[in-house]
């Protein structure tokens, strides 16, 4: 059978008008606020970012929050800032997008990938101590979907070992792990704001903390490595001589796009409710439909669902196509989705720099050979997710062993 799948023959499509993976819902007060950025003359970092910071600490229950230009480069200043360089190695998981992995190797160190659990995609604990070398310097925990990683473990082996907790929240903003918000449980935890996430400012980050002496660092070398930012020194407070104290980044996010986020922010509860709305619905319509496995919301622990991806896996033993020709033949329907995600040590930039092989983390490999991820955002209707769910079982009917 072709890799490009042709649409299933006989009948009309599902849909007319393409409905796409992720569309982000912007109101008319980001719109507003946005407009009200750009008329005070203020577009760069100052009073907007400083308030979504406080209104971001806030809601995470962390005592500081630095607002970046992008959920990568807040890794990228967390690996940074945690003295992460050449030799070094830090502990995360393959079932993670690329940018993850990146953060380490730009400032010289080594991902060393540890197995996931297949329900909750996220790291396993109970393997995390067997890959500790003397090289190791942190461990960088990926929260999948909205499902947090399971934490005490990860934290006493941290503790155990005097190593640094990175935890990559991207999917994570109104997550919680026993009743403490992702965001003010470990050394630090960057979140994305890129325009497919919960919250969105188009492109942006966060990286919190509760260490006053980290924020600092971070703020300062998000900024150039300079001793006072931007907004600092030409707001009406006056001019201040600066000194550069690390050759440092241009990571700052803008007030422009702050403005969005400060309003994104305050309607992530509101629109959490809308996404478990519509995950009730792909619930309701998929369960029967035998040659998937629906994602799991039970663990054996108590949590949060941020409700960020509903991914379903394909049993592929029951069909008979792959997964990429059953995302062809969605998309032939007029259904977009995603890929979260393809195992990195299936990457080839990862098995030519570190050795690593397809059949290294065979729980992450069964996951991305079957993975899709449907369409959840608060912008959708209950029609959508009928739509996305016949389209589904008419593709998984038709391709039945």
């Amino acid at each position: 059978m072709s890799k490009d799948t042709p649409a299933i023959e006989g009948g009309k499509k599902i849909r007319k008008n393409f409905l796409l993976f992720a569309p982000p819902l912007i109101g008319k007060e980001e719109i507003a606020e946005v407009v009200d950025t750009l008329r005070s003359g203020w577009l760069t970092t100052g009073p907007k970012a400083e308030k979504f910071e406080n209104l971001f600490k806030a809601y995470v229950k962390s005592r500081h929050a630095v607002a970046v230009n992008s959920g990568t480069n807040a890794l990228s200043l967390a690996v940074n800032v945690a003295g992460i360089g050449p030799g070094d190695e830090v502990i995360t998981t393959p079932m993670t997008f690329s940018a993850t992995a990146n953060s380490i190797i730009h400032h010289g160190g080594k991902p060393v990938f540890v197995d996931i659990e297949v329900d909750s995609r996220n790291i396993n604990p109970g393997l995390i101590e067997a890959k500790i070398t003397k090289n190791t310097k942190a461990i960088m925990p990926v929260h999948f979907a909205g499902i947090p990683c399971d934490m005490d473990p990860i934290i006493e082996i941290a503790k155990k070992y005097n190593l640094i907790v990175i935890e990559d929240a991207a999917h994570a903003i109104e997550t919680a792990y026993k009743g403490k918000k992702v965001g003010s449980i470990s050394d630090m935890t960057c979140f994305s704001f890129y325009a497919t996430k919960n919250a969105t400012t188009g492109e942006g980050g966060m990286v919190t903390t509760d260490d006053d002496t980290l924020a600092e660092t971070i703020r300062v070398r998000s900024m150039h490595g300079i001793s006072k930012n931007a907004w600092k020194r030409y707001s009406t407070e006056g001019f201040k001589p600066y000194d550069t104290l690390y050759p440092g980044f241009k990571y700052n996010l803008t007030d422009i796009l702050a403005s969005i986020g400060i309003h994104q922010l305050k309607k992530v509860e509101k629109n959490l409710k809308v996404r478990e709305k519509l995950w009730k619905r792909y619930n309701k319509n998929l369960k029967d439909i035998d040659c998937l496995i629906l994602p799991a919301d039970l663990l054996k622990y108590p949590f949060k669902h941020g409700r960020h991806l509903y991914t379903i896996l394909l049993k592929l033993e029951m069909l008979k196509v792959d997964r990429n020709q059953f995302v062809n033949c969605l998309k032939e329907e007029g259904i977009g989705t995603g890929i979260q995600y393809t195992a990195l040590n299936t990457h080839s930039v990862y098995q030519k720099m570190f050795g690593y092989k397809t059949g290294d983390f065979l729980n992450a490999e069964f996951v991305s050979e079957r993975t899709i991820s449907l369409p959840l955002t608060p912008k959708l209707t209950l029609k959508d997710i009928d739509d996305v769910s016949a389209a589904i079982k008419k593709i998984a009917d038709h391709y039945r062993k």
